[in-house]
């Protein structure tokens, strides 16, 4: 079974056109659940969108009905965004096999972030796989066991790169790089700030944490959907009643955007006086026209990506370590899996003939004692033949030549070889 990766990043997209694709990506998973897509072969896929990228994990046996998975992706994001199905296709990225298991490992271990290193993305990865189990369950047709080891390890990867790098003991985040950008220009010190939080996701979570960090005290939250009441009491913050938007934009320094759930402020929407707005979110929360209010700094995920901090090149260089180390051994563990399912598939298919053959020869000679030794004498001869095979599948799966073994199964036998 391969697994492909459709990617669509900062590195090769302009932020806003991320952020359009994502938000025309909302759909993604009911198509690639869908009959279409299981009748060209897809068994699952995960959706890993931030604010930096948007990629599509998709398991499929069948390469040749890539083009055809490809231009369903494209027309359903085209369709929701409304923007130009070449655009959508030609933003995207294509990782195959090891590549995309390379691919998810960096990019869980913040080596592929705005900021490298920045730990958010881990907990992306996880909540990506979560969600795509939780509708897998809805609609009772459980996730690879392949593609949900895939991004656990992809979590186990980025805990490993923490540990035993100074990427993961800098701290670093898109939310603290921005919160250093506006200590830099937002009047008072953090004791004494006010910071309003527009969002109750996760992302709003780690801000309000971030903030706790410096010491900023004096937090409320407001949800265009209802649910700030909830989330802050559970976070001990304050929420912003229903209809006091305005009013809690005019006292605050310090605004930050982390819903993307709406239609970006406007201008005339911000009350008059000094603010610094941070808008974090994937899709904007404040329309970029707000920089050119008097009085007001609008920090923005591309200002972020551009004041990101470099790392050091040993860090860096260590990490890529880590990440391949871990490449090989899931990659092996892999192997493993599929030969030890090829192993018995033959050993199944191999029995069920013996066993068919000994029928006959029950039905056309009794069962007496002549009859039991043929039985035996042909088991240890079954046993014998299928010793040298299993032998060269181990010996072919530690040289990395599984598929051989498999496409020879297929080919000599007709044996599907079921996958783990």
């Amino acid at each position: 079974m391969s697994t492909y990766a459709f990617v669509a990043s900062h590195h090769t997209v302009d932020l806003t056109t991320v952020a359009a694709l994502s938000a025309g990506a909302s759909g993604i998973p009911d198509v690639l659940s869908s009959d279409d897509a299981r009748q060209l072969g897809v068994t699952g896929s995960v959706v890993l969108a931030t604010c930096n990228r948007l990629e599509m994990y998709v398991q499929l046996p069948i390469a040749a009905h890539l083009p055809t998975i490809r231009d369903m992706i494209t027309s359903s994001i085209s369709g929701q965004s409304g923007l130009d199905s070449a655009l959508v296709s030609g933003s995207f990225d294509l990782y195959e096999g090891e590549d995309a298991v390379r691919h998810l490992l960096t990019v869980a271990s913040g080596l592929e972030s705005a900021v490298v290193g920045e730990r958010e993305i881990a907990g992306q990865v996880r909540r990506a796989l979560a969600s795509a189990q939780e509708k897998a369950q809805r609609d009772e047709r459980p996730l690879p066991g392949e593609l949900v080891q895939l991004f656990e390890h992809a979590a186990h990867t980025a805990r490993q790169v923490g540990q035993h790098t100074l990427l993961g003991s800098q701290g670093r985040s898109i939310v603290s790089v921005a919160l250093d950008l506006a200590d830099e220009v937002t009047e008072k010190d953090w004791p004494t700030r006010r910071a309003l939080v527009f969002g109750t996701g996760a992302y709003a979570g780690a801000t309000i944490a971030a903030l706790r960090d410096r010491g900023c005290a004096d937090i409320w939250v407001n949800s265009r959907s209802g649910r700030a009441p909830e989330f802050a009491a559970k976070r001990d913050v304050f929420a912003v009643p229903e209809g006091g938007m305005e009013q809690a934009m005019a006292e605050a320094d310090l605004i930050i955007g982390c819903s993307g759930g709406s239609a970006p402020l406007q201008p005339e929407q911000i009350p008059a006086g000094h603010h610094t707005i941070l808008d974090l979110a994937l899709s904007r929360d404040f329309d970029p026209s707000v920089a050119d209010l008097p009085n007001v700094e609008l920090i923005t995920l591309e200002s972020v990506r551009l004041a990101a901090p470099e790392e050091t090149e040993e860090a860096v260089a260590t990490a890529l370590r880590i990440v391949e180390s871990e490449l090989a051994a899931f990659l092996s563990r892999q192997r493993a899996r599929t030969i030890d399912s090829a192993i018995v598939a033959l050993r199944s298919h191999t029995m069920a003939v013996l066993d068919s053959e000994l029928e006959k020869a029950r039905n056309q000679f009794g069962c007496g004692a002549a009859a039991e030794q043929l039985e035996i004498a042909m088991r240890r001869t079954v046993k014998s033949l299928l010793h040298t095979p299993t032998v060269r599948a181990k010996m072919l799966a530690a040289q990395g030549r599984t598929d051989e073994y498999v496409h020879a199964l297929e080919v000599l036998y007709g044996i599907q070889v079921a996958d783990d």
